[in-house]
């Protein structure tokens, strides 16, 4: 059976009253054969007078269509549909969650500091939509894959800049592009944290709290914003021993360079990774480096005579490195 949808602003809520079919939505009045042309697909219900339709089967038809672009990573589909489920049942967490997040992931790399914070400004909404519309039963299963695609898009974002900036190491502001894209992608899965232990998920905000502070992550935070990290997981996890920050390593270059990220200590970290950590003699000298280094840095690190004396010796060293093939692009440190 037909429909009639009003022209002027989309209302099914129509009467009618002598001889006319009257939107109750904004009054728009049309004459029976006017109101034939509106007649739109659909199941209605007549109550009484008042003629709305029962969208159920469009919908569920957009769903099929919409999780089947999700798993073929049809990002621009995936949005499209979900984008119209919205319109149509403002309630789905589902709907609204990835009609935002599909839209995000489809941005260019400068924008993808703002996509992060997209993504992340639209997890609260989603997960109050799951609060209220979504059986208690079937909570945390939701709550799960918002968490889940909150830290896939992180990875892929980050991973994003990681590969465009790796191209473009030497374009001036390329590092500190990098670092403000990479914690934009940090904050994604922290506040995802928070709003799960604030809709009390606590066992799944901890798994998130100690994965974004891990190095793939930490490393984009300050030592106040990683204090506080470790602060909410040990109010969850008592016993929670944090790993070391990124720049852990290194820790002359960093000091004298001034960042453990920048072209010098990314080629001195694939030196440690790719040629020091394949031999026992290299293993233990980077042991006994790391266990000696941090008390001279922590003494000395910021004194202009100690810079002075090894700048000169590591920029030999990175030139020769560089010379032998080491790039100086960003770099992730190897697990070994």
């Amino acid at each position: 059976m037909k429909a009639i949808v009003c022209e002027m602003c989309g209302s099914h809520d129509l009467i009618k009253q002598d001889g006319m079919y009257v939107c109750q939505n904004c009054g728009t009045k049309y004459t029976v054969e006017e109101a034939k042309k509106l007649m739109v697909e659909g199941v209605v219900d007549v109550t009484g007078s008042t003629v709305k339709v029962d969208n159920s089967s469009q919908i569920n038809n957009l769903y099929e269509l919409a999780r089947r672009a999700k798993s073929s990573d049809n990002w621009e589909d995936a949005q499209n549909y979900y984008g119209q489920i919205t319109q149509l049942d403002p309630s789905s967490w589902e709907a609204y969650f990835y009609s935002v997040y599909y839209r995000q992931l489809n941005c260019k790399i400068y924008q993808i500091s703002s996509a992060a914070s997209n993504i992340s400004a639209s997890i609260v909404p989603t997960f109050d939509l799951i609060k209220k519309n979504v059986p208690e039963s079937e909570q945390k299963a939701a709550y799960s894959d918002v968490a889940l695609h909150c830290a896939l898009g992180a990875q892929m974002l980050k991973n994003g800049a990681y590969n465009h900036y790796s191209n473009n190491s030497q374009a001036t502001g390329a590092l500190g592009e990098y670092n403000q894209r990479g914690l934009s992608c940090a904050n994604l899965l922290y506040n995802c944290a928070c709003a799960l232990e604030a809709h009390g998920q606590k066992e799944l905000a901890l798994t998130y709290y100690k994965k974004v502070n891990q190095p793939e992550y930490n490393r984009f935070f300050d030592q106040s914003a990683m204090d506080k990290i470790t602060n909410n997981i040990k109010s969850l996890d008592s016993s929670y021993v944090p790993p070391a920050k990124a720049s852990s390593g290194c820790y002359v270059a960093t000091a004298v360079y001034g960042s453990y990220d920048c072209p010098e200590v990314w080629t001195l970290r694939r030196f440690r990774d790719y040629t020091l950590a394949k031999t026992w003699y290299g293993r233990a000298f980077i042991r006994t480096y790391y266990a000696i280094s941090p008390t001279l840095v922590k003494w000395f690190g910021h004194t202009e005579w100690f810079k002075k004396m090894w700048r000169g010796q590591l920029d030999r060293m990175v030139k020769d490195l560089q010379d032998k093939g080491y790039e100086s692009t960003p770099y992730e440190d190897r697990k070994w």
